[in-house]
């Protein structure tokens, strides 16, 4: 699980949500370039602050989250 101590929330940060390391990139803003059909390789190469752990964090975070898990037992 140690991919998912890359999200942080602060609230602070983009209102509470949850971010990458503590930056302002919210995981829904991840996800949703996933899903408008970018790869982890372009996501990379238009924002390179970010790393593949990253990304795959976000997907973790948000597959344990639609599961049902309470994120803060898990991580």
């Amino acid at each position: 699980m140690h991919l998912l101590n890359k999200i942080t929330r602060d609230p602070q940060v983009c209102h509470g949500k949850p971010c990458i390391r503590g930056m302002r990139w919210p995981v829904e803003v991840i996800i949703d370039m996933l899903g408008a059909g970018m790869s982890i390789e372009q996501i990379l190469e238009d924002h390179p602050e970010l790393e593949r752990e990253d990304i795959l964090a976000s997907l973790q975070y948000a597959k344990l989250s639609l599961s049902g898990h309470n994120i803060e037992e898990v991580a």
